[in-house]
């Protein structure tokens, strides 16, 4: 069984947010509530570079063991998704992930907090593949239909992709070959550039 993942190459990202702009057209997503968003690094630096980042399904999802009410539950596929019906806007999901991707919609003088909203890669909610009542909660169930997520269909520069996870991985180490960065796909080099301060591991005693 394939495990979806996403993966976003930095080198091709060009900060359009065309994923962005899909996303929440695709799938109706309420104004204020961001499913996948562009994050630029070292911004007007040397060394910059943009990342799309939402929902990364994590195979040891943070917000599934902080979650009281126990709304979230993974698929087959490896996808994490959520049960609106269960939720209860606590927000614990919030703060428990590393990437931001649960969202609240915000309502009122006060920001009251709605059920929890965030990236479902495409997969559509606990409801009826293709009802009424899947679109309303969690958008189009593309999955359902034989397609991948919108978002990465539509990078124009294919920085984004989604999808099996092994396959994406062998793309990914294509590309970095192709660019001439050898075998070291990671690594220290990668990590910290050439000529840097640590571009070398500490050599081990007795070597």
């Amino acid at each position: 069984m394939a495990r979806m993942k996403f993966i976003c190459d930095t080198e091709r990202c060009i900060e359009c947010n065309g994923c962005v702009t899909a996303c929440k057209q695709e799938h109706e997503v309420p104004w204020g509530v961001n499913r996948r968003r562009v994050v630029t690094l070292n911004d007007g630096l040397p060394g910059e570079r943009s990342v799309s980042v939402a929902c990364m399904h994590c195979s040891d999802a943070p917000c599934m063991a902080v979650c009281p009410v126990d709304c979230f539950y993974r698929t087959d596929e490896g996808i994490v998704l959520h049960d609106k019906d269960l939720c209860i806007g606590c927000g614990y999901c919030f703060y428990a992930c590393p990437f931001g991707a649960p969202q609240f919609p915000q309502t009122g003088a006060f920001g009251l907090r709605g059920k929890m909203d965030k990236c479902t890669f495409c997969a559509g909610g606990p409801e009826k593949d293709g009802s009424k009542e899947e679109f309303t909660k969690y958008g189009r169930n593309r999955l359902a239909e034989g397609k991948l997520p919108v978002c990465a269909e539509m990078c124009s520069t294919k920085a984004l992709l989604g999808g099996d996870g092994d396959m994406l991985a062998d793309i990914y180490r294509q590309r970095v070959m192709a660019r001439g960065k050898g075998q070291e796909v990671w690594g220290w080099g990668t990590a910290y550039g050439p000529g840097r301060a640590g571009a070398q591991p500490p050599a081990r005693q007795g070597s």
